[in-house]
């Protein structure tokens, strides 16, 4: 349950405009639940699995109440058992997406004007839910439809979407609290306004907790929001969806537009209502939405805002002075927990030669002990299939890269297999090349590439992670040596936007993390910190003078 309380003071009324309750909202990260054998959350879990096995869900496009169906039918298959539709939906057409924006707008100003703690209270009743009742149903969505093991579903879906919506809705409360100096004679008061238009909010699948995050926040802050979920997250989102719904959220605040990417940006892009876009998702297609955006700045009332995550080349930089079993177990989890379909995901890794032979021995160890395969009916497994056949095709491409380059030898994986589900073995890569594509190219899936340096040359490697690939977006640092730990970090500077010492590169906690990255990693907006509420707003300072002016010449004048 939500652990809140309130501090009052008094109010602001002395201001004559406007009241802004000065409180303190009290927050905590939500508990990760262990469900371990014989619990009350396992056995709910199993429930709800056993509940949605062979099932397909109907989900259509949502604007305003209306649940409306178009000619186009898709389905999200799951990615361990392709030959399970878990949801079959439609994609929202030019004219739908048109449709969604003129109600969007029409119900802006109604619900920008409504108060943020009331607005707030819609998303901690949605917390509540999803951490109580609705935990289960979540949390089994996320595992059949998107793959993912019991742990990595529990932490997304559960405690990360619960924190988004907490501390979000902690943030914007005590955002109002933030005001301007007065002067004698006058106040001066700041509105947090929403932006003028509507956001629109592209999700990916690997977290349902970021499709939350991208659609819920906006709408906290006033804005009304266009979601178009990712098609292999219908069936999580839109549970989400209906949480929020459920939980107090108006029609037509957030619209649930299931789209063909392309056909969503154009509709979006060319509305003269566009206020901003929050993406996350590849470089390609937050490029193509930026440069929509520029072409159309003539079209829009205002400059639309946009926040984008791209996804990384992460690094695990090893020191010769290094603890060796924490390099090791922090790569094996940050490189395969999920198929290394995190946006964090450690892939490439720097080792000095003279830790290598340990550091390969016990990484070669835990390999043979991962078992990959159907989350739902083996508990045991450490991650599942990677999310469909365009991801499947891409990896083996990589694969297939690394057995016949002269610079890469496979030490161990290296094969695939989508007869049943797209099965991809955890894969480690020796590389004599640091500049080899798979040192600096994005693969997104369970791909772990090395490359074995002469440990006096630790400082060249340094600048060599730092100009290899072109994100930003997370690295982890193992030494024991500080002089060390302090030189990386300044040569690491910008090659990160969430950087670790003596950890792995994922697993970033909202309110203790905030996430994101700059270079083509994105816009590094930091959702999950105090500041992201205010990316969605847009200020107005309001001065009232309460004395006459009774003089047009200054004192100077004589």
């Amino acid at each position: 349950m939500l652990l809140l309380r309130v501090r009052s003071a008094a109010s602001q009324t002395a201001r004559g405009f406007r009241s802004f309750p000065c409180s303190a909202v009290e927050v905590k990260n939500e508990p990760i639940f262990g469900f371990k054998e014989g619990s009350s959350e396992r056995r709910e879990l199993q429930e709800a699995l056993s509940g949605l096995k062979g099932q397909t869900e109907d989900i259509p496009c949502v604007v305003g109440d209306e649940h409306v169906w178009t000619s186009d039918i898709r389905y999200q298959l799951s990615p361990f058992n392709h030959s399970h539709k878990v949801a079959k939906f439609c994609y929202a057409d030019k004219d739908l997406i048109n449709r969604a924006i003129e109600a969007s707008v029409a119900a802006r100003r109604e619900w920008d004007m409504t108060p943020v703690q009331d607005r707030a209270q819609v998303l901690f009743r949605a917390a509540d839910a999803i951490a109580g009742p609705k935990r289960a149903e979540i949390l089994a969505k996320t595992m059949i439809g998107q793959g993912k093991t019991v742990v990595q579903a529990e932490i997304d879906a559960a405690p990360e979407l619960i924190d988004f919506f907490r501390f979000n809705a902690k943030h914007a409360i005590e955002l109002e609290s933030s005001q301007p100096l007065d002067s004698e004679g006058s106040t001066n008061t700041m509105l947090y306004r929403g932006l003028e238009g509507f956001v629109a909010a592209v999700s990916p699948f690997n977290f349902t907790a970021i499709g939350g995050n991208l659609a819920g926040t906006p709408a906290l802050m006033g804005n009304v929001v266009l979601w178009k979920p990712s098609d292999a997250a219908l069936s999580s989102s839109y549970a989400v969806y209906r949480v929020l719904r459920e939980s107090g959220l108006p029609p037509n605040i957030i619209q649930f537009l299931p789209a063909d990417g392309p056909v969503f940006g154009d509709a979006v892009t060319s509305s003269p209502h566009l206020a901003a876009i929050n993406f996350t998702g590849s470089v390609p297609t937050f490029k193509r939405l930026w440069k929509q955006v520029a072409q159309n700045l003539d079209t829009y009332k205002n400059f639309p805002r946009l926040a984008g995550e791209c996804g990384g080349k992460n690094f695990h930089f090893v020191h010769g002075s290094a603890c060796v079993e924490s390099v090791v177990k922090g790569t094996v989890r940050s490189a395969f927990e999920y198929g290394g379909q995190k946006c964090s995901a450690c892939s490439r890794m720097y080792v000095p030669d003279s830790l290598w032979p340990e550091v390969k021995r016990g990484l070669l160890d835990i390999h043979q002990g991962i078992r990959v395969g159907d989350p739902v009916e083996d508990f045991s497994t450490f991650f599942s299939a990677v999310i469909d056949d365009k991801s499947f095709a891409r990896i083996k491409r990589w694969l297939d890269h690394a057995k016949s380059s002269p610079n890469l030898r496979v030490l161990a994986g290296g094969n695939c297999d989508d007869s049943k589900g797209y099965f991809v073995e955890p894969t480690i890569i020796q590389s004599t090349d640091p500049k080899d594509p798979i040192m600096s190219e994005e693969i997104f899936g369970p791909v772990l590439a090395v490359y074995v340096y002469p440990e006096k040359d630790y400082k060249e490697v340094l600048q060599l992670i730092d100009n290899t690939s072109p994100f930003a977006l997370t690295g982890a640092v193992f030494a024991q040596d500080q002089t060390v730990i302090d030189e990386a970090a300044k040569v690491l500077r910008n090659a990160a936007g969430n950087y670790y010492v003596n950890d792995k590169s994922t697993g970033s906690i909202v309110a203790q993390q905030p996430f994101g990255g700059a270079r083509a990693s994105g816009t590094n907006d930091k959702p999950g910190g105090p500041h992201y509420v205010l990316r969605w707003t847009s200020p107005q300072v309001v001065k009232q003078t309460y004395v006459p002016l009774t003089e047009w010449k200054y004192p100077y004048m004589g």
